[in-house]
């Protein structure tokens, strides 16, 4: 018998993180989306619901070790568990500046930005693995979507926005030994843990001139969520198909 899935997904009141909410809910999962702004995701979830999807909003706060365990309960005494857990909150707090190129560089970086930026891109989604990992293992089901960036793929490294770039790569040397450490308990094998780079999209991170819709990245997205069981596990896509580390 099909049951139907749960997903939990951050930073989803707006963007990217609203729009991968309404494709998993057309794709008949039951919907937690997750925002610090208590008000705007109030108005994400009633702009979901009256599309007739199944979607509930929990605020939390995923740099709060407190709130993420809290939503974490949550989740498990209201349904069980999560089937899939999209890390899709972040941050780029680089300045850009194209006039004057060595104020986004190495150089000019504001340890403090790195730190902060860090604390949402990278430990974010390590407190939310902690916090859901552990049940999809036991139930020997689970999809975790790390939304990364080409940005952090070594393969493409390029000058300025050292923050928002070393995040990202962090974030996929976690993917990549979250996935690894699954994979040694042979009872796991329907757990898969990957990286997305959704492109660049229209969303107020990237901004207007962005050549993807947030229709598209979702997708890209959307697709590691609903994985089958013979997907892959500790890989880095966009648009479904392998992109380099």
């Amino acid at each position: 018998m099909l049951t139907k899935k749960t997903a939990v997904v951050t930073g989803a009141s707006r963007g990217l993180g609203l729009e991968v909410c309404r494709q998993l809910g057309q794709a008949d999962c039951k919907v937690v989306m997750v925002a610090r702004d208590a008000t705007a995701l109030a108005t994400a979830v009633a702009t979901l619901t009256a599309e007739g999807l199944d979607v509930v909003g929990q605020a939390a706060d995923v740099t709060d070790a407190a709130s993420v365990a809290a939503l974490g309960s949550w989740v498990q005494s209201t349904y069980g568990g999560a089937d899939i857990l999209v890390n899709n909150a972040g941050v780029f707090l680089d300045p850009k500046n194209p006039a004057d190129p060595a104020s986004q560089g190495v150089y000019a970086a504001d340890p403090a930005v790195l730190t902060q930026t860090f604390a949402v891109n990278v430990l974010g989604p390590l407190r939310m693995i902690q916090t859901f990992l552990p049940g999809m293992v036991a139930r020997y089901y689970g999809r975790v979507v790390n939304v990364s960036s080409g940005m952090g793929s070594l393969a493409e490294s390029a000058p300025y926005w050292p923050a928002y770039r070393v995040s990202k790569t962090a974030l996929n040397s976690l993917t990549r030994t979250t996935a690894l450490e699954v994979l040694i308990d042979a009872t796991s094998q329907n757990v898969k843990v990957n990286a997305v780079c959704p492109g660049w999209c229209r969303t107020d991170m990237g901004g207007g001139d962005a050549p993807r819709s947030p229709a598209d990245g979702a997708a890209s997205i959307v697709w590691a969520a609903l994985l089958p069981d013979d997907g892959p596990t500790g890989g880095f896509f966009r648009d479904g198909q392998p992109i380099p580390w």
